[in-house]
């Protein structure tokens, strides 16, 4: 049995990691709900291209896996037209309430931050948009046929699988708490007790059904100006929020190119501020100028080893540590950058942190043999309001057949959101408000204010080779602020390792953190200059998280079981430039699946 066909234990909940690399020659899926995949599968054996693949697995995920993700969240999307050689983005999340003023916040006495699932958390949901901007913009089928594999799930019902019935139950308390609609995403049990479905139960959801109807019939409009958005209205302002029917109607997504580097000679492709996706392109730049080993040789057990050296894991760590310091230094919405020049100097800067001279000069205050000191990575107070837990979140991706690739991400922000769930509508609202810097950490690009969007956990990846001439691969690793440090993990093990996406995903992975989630600890809790917790998967040798503390590094080592959820959950598929071949991989610690015909 090889080190990937290990079993990961945690009472009864396994993870087995038993499988094979998916192929295809004609079209491929993959996301974390089979269910999902195979409503996108479905899209592409009727002719849709990748966009509309991923529009379809986008609200079939909403439907089987509404604790992480939901049209009531924001959304993101990377494409590769195989015709043009361009690779554009379209941004879908949405700004704060224009009410968000900072007297309201002080009255309220939220200048150190406001508790997560507050209804001031609460911005403008811009995954209806994104959705209907991907299958105008990109794609080639109407919305209703999109949306009909969704909105059969819903009115049928689904069996609920393991993992997502554990999120599920253990984000229950918000849909109960909210004082909203949140029963209508629970099952009312014999003595009148709501509570969450349980792993293989049939849930149905016709709620969100009939939301799916009025997308499909009166596209992004009916979400935004007709009865949904009044309901969305009603809801957060009933539990103390301040969102408006203007705030709705003045939403729109943004068509724009996406920032770039190269990494062993793949262009790599990420989304742009206010996403966090200049991090994962910052930390490849330094991982390739420190790296232990380069190469495409393929994969060997001697190469594993290696990859979990800690000679290896150490450079890689302290280059996300790097990455993360200088990034969320300039990490805000754009938008709020002033007059032209300002603007000018924003893009300039970004240009200058995700360039090879940048990364050459940063590299070289990276020791081989140390960790860095807290003290010595510039502002760690908004270090640290970076560097916290995972979250729920769904990354997924298709590639058809003709070579262009989807790469997309949905997100409630954390699990269920605010757990407000507007009358009728059988969805939740995201808290992606809690990613705004609080007031008492002083003036910054991202501090929380009215009218702007907040720092963005969620970032897909997508990969193409020199000069645009053909896919590389789509991939991403959803889990917070795991995701740039998945990124560069799962492409460093394609790249330098030759592992097969399934590989990529299944090895162990690190993650650096300021907040130790696994005793309850609270990010703003964290004191400044805190070093951060290093954790690290099982499968990782003990001895190797011996040699880590001995350079300095706060380690918690073999974590197994659902705690292994910070290390996120990923999907990858890859495109042969000469065979057209296409294989993919499913994180194996997530429920779902990539398939492929």
């Amino acid at each position: 049995m090889s080190v990937f066909a290990k079993q990961y234990t945690d009472g009864d909940m396994g993870f087995n990691s038993r499988r094979s690399p998916m192929y295809g020659t004609r079209g491929m899926c993959s996301s974390s709900q089979p269910l999902a995949t195979e409503a996108g599968l479905a899209i592409l054996r009727k002719g849709g291209n990748a966009a509309d693949a991923c529009v379809a697995m986008a609200a079939a995920l909403n439907v089987t896996e509404p604790c992480s993700t939901g049209i009531g969240g924001d959304a993101f999307c990377l494409f590769y037209n195989q015709e043009t050689k361009e690779v554009k983005c379209i941004l879908g999340n949405g700004r704060s309430p224009a009410g968000l003023e900072e007297g309201l916040i002080r009255d309220r006495g939220f200048e150190s931050g406001i508790p997560p699932q507050n209804a001031l958390n609460v911005t403008v949901p811009g995954a209806a948009a994104c959705w209907c901007d991907v299958a105008k913009t990109f794609g080639t089928m109407k919305m209703s046929d999109l949306l009909e594999p969704a909105t059969d799930l819903a009115r049928s019902g689904f069996p609920v699988s393991p993992i997502t019935a554990h999120c599920w139950q253990a984000s229950s308390y918000q849909l109960l708490e909210s004082e909203t609609s949140g029963e209508d995403l629970l099952i009312r049990d014999k003595g009148g007790a709501y509570r969450a479905p349980k792993a293989g139960e049939v849930f149905k959801n016709p709620r969100l059904a009939k939301v799916f109807d009025t997308l499909a019939e009166e596209g992004k409009e009916g979400f935004y100006t007709g009865w949904i958005g009044k309901r969305i209205v009603e809801a957060v302002c009933s539990r103390g929020g301040v969102m408006s029917l203007a705030d709705l109607k003045s939403h729109s997504s943004e068509l724009r190119d996406p920032i770039m580097s190269t990494f062993r000679g793949i262009e790599v492709y990420e989304v742009p501020p206010p996403t966090q996706g200049i991090v994962a392109l910052m930390a490849l730049n330094l991982m390739e100028e420190k790296a232990a080993f380069n190469g495409t040789e393929s994969y060997n057990r001697q190469l594993h080893h290696k990859a979990m050296s800690a000679d290896r894991l150490h450079l890689d760590i302290e280059c996300v540590r790097c990455a993360f310091a200088e990034a969320v230094k300039h990490i805000g919405d754009p938008q709020q950058f002033g007059d032209e020049k300002d603007s000018s100097d924003h893009w300039h800067n970004i240009s200058q942190l995700t360039s090879k001279r940048f990364a050459r000069l940063k590299a070289a205050s990276v020791s081989e043999s140390a960790a860095a000191a807290a003290s010595d990575l510039d502002d760690p107070d908004r270090v640290r309001n970076a560097l916290g837990a995972s979250h729920d979140t769904v990354y997924f991706c298709a590639v058809d057949r003709w070579g262009n690739g989807c790469s997309m991400i949905n997100s409630n922000y954390m699990s269920f959101g605010t757990g407000i769930v507007p009358k009728d509508c059988g969805f939740s609202m995201q808290n992606r408000g809690h990613g705004f810097t609080p007031l008492s950490h002083g003036s910054h690009p991202n501090t929380i204010g009215p009218s702007k969007r907040p720092y963005h956990t969620i970032i897909p990846g997508l990969a193409t080779y020199p000069g645009g001439e053909s896919l590389y691969g789509t991939f991403g690793v959803m889990g917070g602020f795991m995701q740039p440090q998945g990124h560069a993990q799962v492409l460093r093990n394609m790249l330098d390792l030759g592992m097969d996406p399934q590989q990529a995903l299944d090895q162990p992975r690190f993650f650096v953190s300021i907040a130790d989630y696994s005793i309850g600890e609270n990010i703003f809790d964290t004191i400044s200059g805190k070093m951060p917790k290093v954790f690290l998967e099982s499968l990782i040798p003990e001895p190797v998280a011996e040699d880590l503390r001995s350079r300095g590094h706060q380690v918690v080592s073999q974590v197994q079981g659902m705690k292994r959820s910070m290390f996120g959950r990923g999907q990858i598929i890859r495109r042969d430039p000469k065979s057209g071949v296409l294989t993919a991989g499913s994180d194996p610690r997530a429920d779902g699946c990539a398939m492929g015909f």
